[in-house]
């Protein structure tokens, strides 16, 4: 997709893994490495993955409890015990976690140009310090809680199109995520979209985007 000559009313942004570095595995690793072989480890944090993605599709509930019961379910699948404190140790390390390196840069080349905002997949309370150590200050920041509902729901799309009174055409809406961002958005009829490929997911051209590996590579695309 070619964006030179596109003007967007709002750059809109998923932030957990597009702009907050989101370092699950990292955080995950200590909990099992007594528990879990190593080699069955990647397989662990697939299925962690996998959860965190089913739960998010029923009725809302907050994020806090979606990491709770998905790694509850993890547990239950491997056999281990759940304890609450790892729950508590990972709900902690979601809302301290910072930017990819190269975000606050590219943001601020972007927020020169356009008002930026947020739709996260968060909780109000343990998102606030992710968006703070960010670099910039967004038009607005969106999350699940507010919208009652999580991406790649609908619902939390046209939340936050009607809030910003914005028609589809108008926003470019930048993730790093195929399933809970791109493909909803395609959907949707979201045209503009920019696909940043941190390896979360593979690329599927089918959905009509722009791609970059970071970042970095977004102000580019719009002549910037």
């Amino acid at each position: 997709m070619d964006l030179l000559g596109y003007t967007p009313k709002y750059i809109t942004f998923d932030c957990y893994g597009t702009l907050t570095n989101f370092q699950m595995t990292e955080t995950v690793l200590p909990l099992i490495a007594d528990r879990i072989a190593p080699e069955d480890t990647p397989t662990f944090i697939k299925d962690f993955r996998a959860y965190r993605i089913d739960e998010v599709i029923g009725e809302y509930k907050p994020y806090q409890q979606v990491l709770r019961d998905s790694w509850q379910r993890a547990c239950n699948r491997w056999r281990i015990q759940y304890r609450a404190g790892d729950a508590d140790t990972i709900v902690e390390a979601v809302g301290s976690w910072g930017p990819h390196p190269e975000v606050p840069e590219a943001l601020g080349k972007l927020a020169a140009a356009y008002p930026l905002v947020i739709l996260s997949n968060a909780a109000d309370a343990m998102f606030r310090n992710n968006v703070e150590q960010l670099g910039v200050d967004f038009h607005r920041v969106f999350t699940a809680e507010q919208a009652g509902a999580y991406k790649p729901r609908y619902r939390a799309f046209e939340y936050m199109l009607d809030q910003l009174g914005a028609e589809r055409d108008e926003i470019l809406h930048v993730s790093s995520h195929i399933w809970y961002d791109v493909i909803p958005a395609h959907e949707l009829r979201i045209r503009h979209k920019v696909y940043v490929n941190r390896g979360y997911d593979p690329s599927v051209p089918f959905y009509e985007y722009a791609e970059t590996t970071d970042l970095a590579g977004v102000p580019p695309l719009l002549g910037l």
